[in-house]
């Protein structure tokens, strides 16, 4: 098993960004999803099951991927805002 991470953030986006993902189908400015799950392909279908997040849009973001056979921080995130 391995925990993938997903995050996009839209919080300096403009209008000349046409093509930046929309992971989340309500509008953010911060979105992050965290999944156990064995491949990524598991995990997207994990995340399909709640039909607000776009699995097709986030597969344009590649996931950081953490190993669980040994020691990592698994997450960090700050925001100034």
């Amino acid at each position: 098993m391995k925990i993938f991470i997903w995050r996009h953030s839209k919080l300096y986006s403009s209008w000349s960004m046409f093509d930046e993902p929309h992971v989340y189908r309500d509008n953010y400015l911060q979105a992050e999803i965290v999944v156990l799950a064995g491949s990524p392909e598991e995990a997207l279908e994990l995340i399909g099951e709640d039909p607000q997040w776009n699995k097709e849009e986030l597969r344009r973001i590649a996931p950081r991927v953490v190993e669980l056979d040994q020691p990592a921080v698994v997450s960090k995130q700050i925001h100034f805002g």
